[in-house]
């Protein structure tokens, strides 16, 4: 894979949700980690998963992953983040300053505004650490749905432009003195993200056009303050051989082709990666390693956890003038759709178990 080859200290993958970006950000840090690198894991996504897709409880600490030697997993929760911002910027002056004083401080450090800048501060605080960049070989983010991304990527030029030229309101941040100390910060991190040689971002997408399509705004935004080392992932893509399977494949596959022909221009020049659609759920370590080996190198642990379902009836139009053969026959097609849609997936089995959709 492009995307993974000599990367830099810092990946970030993004991509519209549920477009797999979370377990692309999982797989490539375990693969990295199966390398021999140290590395850190860092969900930005106030609605992280990554634990979920290990097994393990993670939350806004640095947690080992026993079962990855080298693998270390953080999710940022801008609510503890918050807190932690509030004291930091109001713990010095209690007792020092009068009491109606603190309480305003408080009072303009209690909005939605302190919480995603606190968020944002612990994200920043990670890109320009020197004991982090020492202590691991590659920081891996996985960052939020693409909007979220997008603002986060670009307040550490805003604020720094913030606090240069004095504009804006600063409310929400704490007092400006405070501030100040934050501007070398905020500096450092603006050049580690448009530094290529450090900074590397993933879009993902799905081989439909309206990821595509978002992807390309991503792509064309982020080069605007600097990010221009990208690469495309486009994930989940079935397999063209599927396509001799049955006409519901074949013609899954000639969308799919159609969208990736017609990409927009802006992701053409990127290098670009395909991830197959696997025939297992991307949930704990073995389908993690699966999901970016080749077929023939897929874990069996991960494969044999495939279930098989027996073929779907066809039933015939003229059948279902016979009520009894009809309501028989429909009832098991569709207790076996309530099985498949209640799994996350839509699984369209023979007796080998061809294609999963995840």
């Amino acid at each position: 894979m492009k995307f993974i080859d000599q990367a830099p200290l810092f990946l970030f993958f993004t991509g519209k949700g549920g477009v797999g970006k979370t377990s692309l950000a999982c797989a490539t840090a375990v693969s990295l980690a199966d390398q021999g690198k140290r590395i850190l894991l860092v969900s930005t996504d106030p609605a992280s998963n990554v634990g979920q897709v290990f097994g393990v409880a993670i939350g806004n600490a640095f947690t080992p992953m026993a079962a990855v030697p080298g693998l270390i997993a953080l999710e940022i929760d801008p609510e503890a983040a918050a807190r932690k911002y509030r004291d930091r910027i109001v713990g010095p002056v209690r007792g020092v300053l009068p009491q109606a004083v603190v309480k305003s401080i408080e009072e303009q450090l209690s909005g939605a505004c302190t919480t995603e800048i606190a968020a944002f501060d612990e994200f920043t605080a990670l890109l320009t650490d020197p004991a982090l960049a020492g202590a691991y070989d590659h920081i891996v983010f996985d960052t939020a749905p693409t909007g979220h991304t997008i603002r986060l990527l670009q307040l550490p030029g805003a604020w720094s432009d913030f606090l240069v030229e004095g504009k804006g309101d600063a409310s929400c941040l704490g007092p400006l003195a405070g501030l100040e100390k934050q501007r070398d910060q905020y500096r450092a991190a603006v050049e580690a993200l448009s530094d290529p040689a450090r900074t590397r971002l993933v879009l993902v997408a799905r081989a439909q056009q309206a990821t595509l399509r978002e992807a390309a705004r991503t792509q064309e935004e982020l080069a605007l303050i600097g990010l221009r080392k990208q690469y495309l992932v486009v994930n989940g893509t079935l397999p063209e051989g599927e396509a001799a399977h049955d006409a519901l494949a074949a013609a899954v596959v000639k969308r799919e082709q159609a969208a990736l022909a017609e990409m927009p221009q802006a992701l053409q020049s990127l290098s670009i990666d395909r991830v197959s659609l696997k025939p297992f759920n991307v949930v704990g370590l073995e389908a993690l390693r699966g999901l970016l080996a080749p077929e023939a190198a897929m874990p069996a642990a991960a494969v044999a956890a495939v279930p098989v379902f027996p073929p779907l009836p066809v039933v015939p139009v003229s059948s279902f003038d016979n009520c009894a053969y009809t309501w028989s026959n429909c009832a098991g097609f569709f207790s076996r759709i309530a099985i498949s849609l209640t799994s996350a997936s839509f699984i369209r089995s023979s007796s080998r178990a061809s294609s999963i959709w995840m």
